[in-house]
């Protein structure tokens, strides 16, 4: 808002306002800021505001006088003072807000006082009677004089739409938005079923979000869940369709679909944190993986068999250590769904269940899936000791640090420093490397401390002796050895020698 107000003093460009013209009844929102529209005529076109309603929210509220305004949605931020006392070509933004409530300095003008003469007048006799010099009265209104021109002066470029339909208006906005945040999938479908009636399907996917960011499973990314709720409504294409054609086939029934993807994917959360021992949302490997159990869980029946529960264990698995979903196009996700759905009626299994897994990644990337994969294998179930021996909360130190909790042991370029088996998450004192802890761990912990790190003996004394690349080989032969026993342990089959892992990243 401030910055708004910068950009007009100094003469820079703010953007263009989208003005869409229809004759067209449409829902629209009542206030700009916090100043009440009127009902639009029935018996002419009503130009609505698709992009810039932020802006004009902050003229309106801004520099109307008071008698204009709605007192109940009146706010501090609507308050907006000009800092007379910055000299003319000084590059400072001398617009401010002021919360406090003594009155502010003589020198700040509100701009209430800029658009109507009396109002200006107004403000030069309160700043003569207040004790300020006569110098500084003058100088003061003289800058004043100049602010309120060039607001008033001002012009907007103004781009407008004449008829079309509410389709074709989002699609334009959504392509025109090119600053700020664009417009997501389910966003788009909310314009295109906007009620003022009830919640729209962002505000609804909104909340499932917050509901399961506050069981500290931290943020889901925004298309699997999305994409669940589009499979929960019974849509086939939840890749690619489009979405005025997925608002024509929700139409009434936005609350119902909220409220059982919701449900779905609260299930699916759960079988993530409990089945498969998922620590946080972060790590999921790939964002289909949580819309696919959602549509399971709103399809399955309420109590999971526990062959069932198996299943989708070793799907899990399969399809993260394979990459099944890298790449995913709109036809194999179609039979993914349909496979799920049928999986959860009972009848048939899955896709991806025969995947191949690909062999140990050679570097860490968070964005890898199989890295991902790999650390939810190495955080499950496992006590994690820091160098004095004790227990420590791996998941909350990875949900606080994020990348940076997984730290290198070997710092040496010439050494493999970006294998995962240079990382470790091991919390040390301010000022203490991994490497140092690790080479002074006493000798009644070394064991304890290795073994829930799987860094073999052998290792830590190749460590020690300067030996770095034998303690990185020796740690990837023994987090191998142990994730390629539990890819048995699961039933997910792999070949004696695995090809080297790809980089595969999740798009969402």
């Amino acid at each position: 808002m401030l910055a708004l107000f910068d950009s007009i003093d100094k003469g820079y460009p703010v953007g263009s306002l989208l003005l869409w013209e229809t004759p067209a009844p449409i829902q629209s929102i009542g206030m700009v800021g916090c100043v009440p529209v009127a009902p639009s005529p029935s018996s002419s076109k009503t130009s609505y505001v698709l992009d810039g309603h932020q802006r004009l929210s902050t003229l309106f509220s801004c520099l109307s006088p008071e008698s204009s305004l709605d007192s109940g949605t009146r706010e501090w931020w609507w308050e907006i003072y000009c800092d007379l006392s910055v000299p003319e070509g000084d590059r400072t933004n001398r617009f401010r807000h002021w919360r406090s409530a003594v009155p502010p300095p003589a020198s700040y003008m509100s701009l209430r006082h800029v658009l109507r003469t009396m109002d200006f007048l107004g403000f030069a006799r309160r700043l003569e009677a207040q004790s300020v010099k006569r110098s500084d009265v003058d100088a003061f209104v003289a800058t004043a004089e100049v602010i309120a021109q060039r607001i008033k002066s001002y012009r907007f470029a103004v781009v407008r739409i004449v008829g079309g339909t509410l389709s074709e208006a989002v699609e334009i906005f959504s392509r025109l938005n090119s600053s700020g945040q664009s417009m997501t999938a389910d966003q788009m479908v909310s314009a295109l079923t906007f009620s003022m009636d009830g919640p729209s399907l962002a505000d609804g996917i909104d909340q499932v979000l917050e509901d399961v960011a506050r069981i500290g499973f931290g943020q889901l990314p925004r298309p699997p869940v999305f994409r669940a709720a589009l499979a929960v409504s019974g849509e086939r294409d939840i890749q690619d369709a489009r979405w005025e054609t997925i608002a024509q086939r929700l139409g009434g029934r936005i609350g119902e679909v909220v409220e059982s993807t919701s449900d779905a994917v609260a299930q699916a959360v759960e079988f993530l944190q409990t089945e498969v021992g998922v620590p946080l949302a972060r790590l999921i490997p790939y964002g289909l993986q949580t819309t696919l159990l959602a549509a399971y869980f709103h399809h399955a029946a309420p109590e999971q068999s526990d062959e069932n529960l198996s299943v989708l264990r070793t799907w899990f698995w399969a399809t993260s250590w394979s990459g099944w979903f890298a790449g995913a196009n709109t036809t194999q996700v179609k039979e993914d769904l349909e496979a799920m759905v049928a999986f959860a009626s009972g009848s048939g299994t899955p896709t991806g269940l025969a995947a191949a897994p690909q062999g140990f990644p050679e570097s860490f990337d968070l964005r890898s899936a199989r890295v991902r994969t790999l650390l939810i294998w190495f955080l499950r179930d496992r006590v994690l000791l820091d160098p004095s021996g004790n227990e420590f909360d791996a998941r909350g130190y990875i949900a606080a640090l994020d990348t940076d909790a997984f730290r290198q042991v070997i710092r040496d370029p010439r050494a493999a420093r970006s294998h995962p088996a240079n990382r470790v998450v091991l919390p040390t004192d301010r000022g203490v490397s991994v490497r140092a802890a690790l080479i002074a761990l006493a000798p009644e912990n070394v064991e304890a401390v290795c073994e829930s790190h799987l860094i073999p003996l052998e290792a830590l004394d190749r460590l020690r002796q300067g030996n770095n690349e034998d303690f990185v080989r020796l740690r990837t032969d023994r987090l191998a050895a142990s994730e390629r026993s539990f890819m048995t342990e699961v039933g997910v089959v792999a070949e004696s020698t695995l090809s080297t892992a790809e980089d595969l990243f999740d798009s969402d």
